[in-house]
Order: C-alpha cells, then sequence, then structure tokens
C-alpha cells in the first residue's frame, strides 16, 4: 500500500525545493499549484480536464461545503471524491478563512467562531473539533487545522492573541483529528502558522507547532492585501522558521509573479481562485504578462491567447474567437479562458520543478520576471 504521507526532497537551489509528496490516493509533484474547487467543481471545467493540465491535487472548501450540500449529505453519498468525480487528493482548507470574510456577524470565543450562514441566515459553530469532523466526513486527504485569522492591519495585542489562540486551537484540532480512526490511519494534518508580519509572533506560532508535531505547516495569514512587497518580507524568514523536513503550503497566493517569489523563498505549495475567476472574467494569463481577452484589439486577431502555451486551447481557437465568446456571455468561453489559465499555472509550476531540478531558478526567475511584469496589463 502507498504510504499515508512521506514527503521527499529531491534537489534544492537557493531555498527553493524540488520533490514530491506520496499518499495513498497519488503522488504530488512540488511546487504544487492546487486549483480551488470551492463547492465540490473547479468552476467551468470536469474533473479530467483539470487533471490534464497537471494537477495532482484539488483544494475543497469546508465553509461553502457544510453549508450546501452539507458534509454529512457528502459522507453518505460516498465523499467528496466519489461526489466530484477526482481520485487524486483533496486539501480541504479549515473554514476559518471564510467565516471571517464571508459570514456578517460572528461571535468568536474560545470555543470557537459562531455565525449566520451567507445563503440562509441559519446559525452554525465552527471549532477545532467540528471542523476536523467536516474535513473527516468529506474525505480529505490533507486537512488543515482550524485558526484564527486577523488583519495584517490589527494591533499587536490583537495578533498576538489571535496567534495565540490559533496554536491552541491547532492543539485541539491535533487531537480531534487523531481520534478520526480510519479516515486519521490514511490522512494528514497541517498546522497553519500565524503571526501576521511580525517576526517574533511568526518564530512563536512555529515553535507551538513545531512541539505538537504536523505532517506539512502553512504559512497562513497572508495574500489579505499587505502588497507583494510585505508578503516576500515575512516569506525571507517564516518558512525557515517551520521544519525543514516537512512541505510548506502558501495559502491562498496568487499572481504567477508572487508564486515564482514564493517558491525562491521555499514554499512548497499554493492555492489561490485566480486563474479560474480570471478566467470567467476574461482575463487570461500569458508569460507576457495577463491580457483582457474583452478588449476591442482582440476582435480580429488571429493568433492564440499566448504564442509559448502548449494548451489545447491555444492549439486551437484563436484570440478573436475567445473574445466573441466572453463578450456575448457564452459559456463556453469561460471554460475555454479557464482551461488555458489552468495550464498557464500548471506549466509555470512544472518550468519551476524543472529548473530547480538544474540549478537555475535564478535565472528562470529573472526571465519569468522580465517578461511577464514588462508591461501593465492590456
Amino acid at each position: 500500500m502507498p504510504p499515508r504521507f512521506h514527503f521527499t526532497i529531491h534537489a534544492t537551489d537557493g531555498k527553493a525545493r524540488l520533490g514530491e509528496i506520496a499518499m495513498r490516493r497519488g503522488t504530488i509533484r512540488t511546487p504544487a499549484f492546487m486549483p480551488v474547487g470551492t463547492a465540490a467543481t473547479v468552476k467551468a471545467m470536469k474533473p479530467q480536464d483539470v487533471r490534464a493540465t497537471g494537477a495532482d491535487i484539488l483544494l475543497g472548501n469546508t465553509y461553502h461545503l457544510m453549508l450546501r450540500p452539507t458534509a454529512e449529505r457528502v459522507h453518505r453519498l460516498g465523499g467528496l471524491h466519489g461526489f466530484m468525480g477526482w481520485d487524486r487528493p483533496i486539501l480541504t482548507d479549515s473554514g476559518g478563512y471564510q467565516v471571517m470574510s464571508l459570514a456578517e456577524l460572528t461571535k468568536r470565543s474560545e470555543e470557537g467562531v459562531s455565525f449566520k450562514s451567507h445563503l440562509d441566515g441559519s446559525k452554525h459553530l465552527i471549532s477545532p473539533e467540528r471542523s476536523m469532523e467536516i474535513q473527516r466526513l468529506l474525505g480529505s486527504d490533507i486537512v488543515m487545522a482550524f485558526d484564527e485569522l486577523v488583519p495584517t492591519t490589527s494591533t499587536k495585542e490583537v495578533q498576538a492573541a489571535a496567534m495565540e489562540r490559533s496554536m491552541r486551537w491547532a492543539k485541539r484540532s491535533r487531537d480531534a483529528f487523531d481520534a478520526g480512526g480510519e479516515h486519521a490511519e490514511g490522512a494528514a494534518l497541517f498546522g497553519i502558522q500565524q503571526g501576521a508580519l511580525d517576526e517574533g509572533f511568526r518564530k512563536s506560532s512555529a515553535d507551538a507547532l513545531k512541539h505538537i508535531g504536523f505532517d506539512g505547516y502553512a504559512v497562513g495569514g497572508l495574500a489579505v492585501g499587505e502588497g507583494q512587497e510585505a508578503m516576500f518580507g515575512v516569506l525571507d524568514y517564516a518558512p525557515g522558521q517551520l521544519d525543514e523536513r516537512k512541505p510548506r503550503y502558501l495559502m491562498g497566493v496568487g499572481k504567477p509573479d508572487d508564486i515564482v517569489g514564493a517558491v525562491e523563498r521555499g514554499i512548497d505549495m499554493f492555492d489561490c481562485v485566480l486563474p479560474t475567476r480570471s478566467g470567467r472574467t476574461g482575463q487570461a494569463f500569458t508569460r507576457q504578462g495577463p491580457i483582457n481577452i474583452r478588449n476591442a484589439r482582440f476582435g480580429e486577431d488571429k493568433g492564440p491567447i499566448d504564442p509559448e502555451c502548449p494548451c489545447p486551447v491555444c492549439a486551437t481557437w484563436s484570440r478573436a474567437y475567445l473574445h466573441h465568446l466572453v463578450r456575448a456571455g457564452e459559456i463556453l468561453g469561460a471554460m475555454l479562458m479557464t482551461e488555458h489559465n489552468l495550464y498557464f499555472y500548471q506549466h509555470l509550476m512544472a518550468d519551476l520543478r524543472q529548473a530547480i531540478g538544474e540549478g537555475r531558478l535564478a535565472m528562470f526567475a529573472n526571465d519569468f520576471r522580465a517578461s511577464y511584469c514588462s508591461k501593465p496589463e492590456s
């Protein structure tokens, strides 16, 4: 039987690592990008088409799935993998971010977070124990500990209190996960480092998480409006505070140049809604920077979205056709734009992995930035 969870680092280049995570449902090549399947679907994509882009793992959303169709229903129907038709690993977030960002009325306590559903106003409570239960019912392969997220603009006192509570919740998450019987025997649990932009808080958080012990560690509380410079400032030290033998996951990131910079700083895993959300709104990613396919100048452009892209969309359809589909509001437009963007992200990850393995990451990253960031979005 394949291992429950085993992380191997095959090569390093500076702080960057080339590796793989072996799990029972398959191997995850790192650095890895996880397409986001919020409501048991990567929007506008069939699972086999997501896999064809090069994705080894998807992300599912605890908050949204617990509300609709409910984790209990997913469990009765055989678990998230069978429900959505994806047979490879799935990581589920803990629900904490959405509770904070979507719920209008929340009440935080040591027990957890009580809130009203954004769908129907019904009342719910997510605690570390309930979060573990939901993720167990979903059948998640990589479970995230429940944490408390606060804005980086919060006072130091608020940041410290949230970090310390998150560490207490991390221990409760660990205990509840370990009590999960058969699911715990086949799944993995990641802890989440908090501490906003404060190096001391981050160090205290990392030390607490390592003392508890997790299969992997996430750098949380970033990509929430602090800007790339501030985020990179934290990533210059935060990954090194975590266990170097375990994978490091930067939650909610991000833009292609964010990912390149984070890989240079030692991050192994990423997720973001950007490639799918942008695709549905007409933005396509290219090695020369993002473009808005709605712009009139693409109305008679016979070329592909990106001449350097090997995806089926670029091999088959023109910018002019995609311009027409998106402007006309055709569903196929959202589908093709999303497919291209996911290919772009996975091709970027493959190029990063190859560059690390060949010891030329700095050259690749500099060349990528010179091309991608050379002009504003058009």
